[in-house]
């Protein structure tokens, strides 16, 4: 039995970035990694532009009256220069016209006859954006590795960078064991009941931006699990078992792993819950055995195979991703011998609370849970108000 960030150290030294890449359309390349620096094309501003509405002028006229020759909206070209004692009229994102060093503020303004106005505020400020002051062209703008979200996506629309280059998603199948699973269109009859971690690792593999392979559900047999794990490292980067991973009669999974040549780099964590959980590779792919209870599984994809994953993808693993708020209650544990992972949600007052958990097979708890907070091995209680590490679901 092995440490979490031992285990961690482990799977992440194994996992290796695919390497492969593909064009995406715009929208299509978010939560994906990006595989080549994105350049700017251009100067941006591509102009000297005004940041507010008002009235461009030179600085040393500020003090008189000033004459309105023109009106500039956004996306057209002044025609006239501003000469001494003038001022044209600009809307926000507009060219600043020739001879203007300066934008009065239409609030700092008052007009006083026709065509005329004068300047009514106590600061004086430039207001105008400077061409290439955010970015020149041939400046990186997003470098190659990052993992792209909405703010991504705006400045590569704006570069014309409608296709970017990113890694292609790792294919990551999904097999779980045991003969009293039935999918969950059917109705369980005597010790049957339906498969939840089957639907929740392919929900968890979306929202980690890979491609799910759903192989299904594989009886309990040596002949079968040995099966249907051979056809998933065949055609999948990542595999993905539930249940059969520990010392009962009909755990198959740590047997046909070593008869089909994986090398099993661990077979337990000391945590709780998750404490079967099992790692091995076999050919650069990556074969990860997790307990059938639910929330085991959860919590395991959630600290190990997401950043597998996000490492595949060529992007840098988020394991250290935390919020650190007081506890609103004590919580105490009788166990000590594993690290607790207790799931928590933040409530009205910014603090901490446990949720209602019975056990690693109580999935509706996370239903309400945000987040999890860690207690550490050998450690029995936190105190009300203690500060605590909550790491998000």
């Amino acid at each position: 039995m092995i440490s979490l960030d031992k285990a961690i150290d482990i799977v992440l030294s194994n996992s290796n970035p695919l390497n492969k890449v593909e064009n995406v359309e715009l929208w299509g390349s978010m939560g994906r990694a990006l595989a080549a620096n994105v350049v700017s094309d251009m100067n941006m501003p591509p102009f000297n532009k005004t940041a507010v509405d008002g009235y461009a002028c030179r600085m040393s006229d500020v003090k008189g009256e000033l004459e309105v020759i023109e009106i500039i909206p956004a996306g057209s070209i002044p025609s006239k220069t501003v000469e001494k004692g003038q001022c044209s009229k600009i809307m926000t994102g507009a060219m600043i016209p020739k001879g203007a060093d300066c934008v009065l503020m239409v609030e700092d303004t008052k007009e006083i006859g026709s065509n005329r106005i004068v300047f009514t505020g106590e600061t004086l400020r430039a207001n105008i954006c400077i061409l290439g002051e955010d970015m020149k062209t041939g400046d990186v703008a997003i470098q190659k590795g990052t993992t792209l979200s909405a703010q991504h996506i705006a400045i590569m629309a704006a570069l014309g960078c409608t296709q970017p280059t990113v890694t292609v998603k790792p294919s990551v199948a999904v097999l779980v064991t045991g003969d009293e699973l039935v999918e969950p269109n059917q109705v369980p009859t005597g010790g049957q009941i339906r498969n939840s971690n089957g639907h929740q690792l392919v929900g968890q593999i979306l929202k980690a931006n890979a491609t799910p392979n759903y192989i299904g559900i594989v009886k309990d047999t040596e002949e079968a699990t040995f099966d249907a794990i051979a056809k998933a490292l065949k055609v999948s980067d990542i595999v993905i078992l539930t249940g059969g991973v520990s010392m009962g009669d009909y755990d198959y999974v740590p047997s046909v792993m070593k008869k089909l040549g994986i090398q099993i780099l661990f077979d337990s964590i000391a945590i709780q819950p998750g404490k079967p959980t099992k790692f091995g590779v076999k050919d650069g792919k990556l074969i990860f055995g997790l307990p059938g209870n639910p929330v085991s599984s959860y919590m395991q994809f959630e600290i190990l195979v997401k950043p597998a994953i996000q490492k595949l993808m060529g992007g840098e693993p988020n394991t250290k991703s935390v919020v650190r708020l007081p506890l609103a209650n004590g919580y105490k544990r009788k166990k000590v011998e594993r690290l607790g992972l207790i799931p928590v949600l933040i409530n009205d007052n910014k603090k901490v609370e446990a949720v209602e958990f019975h056990g690693s097979a109580h999935i509706f708890a996370l239903a309400k849970a945000e987040g999890y907070i860690m207690i550490p091995l050998g450690e029995s209680e936190i105190k009300e108000g203690e500060l605590v590490d909550v790491r998000p679901l």
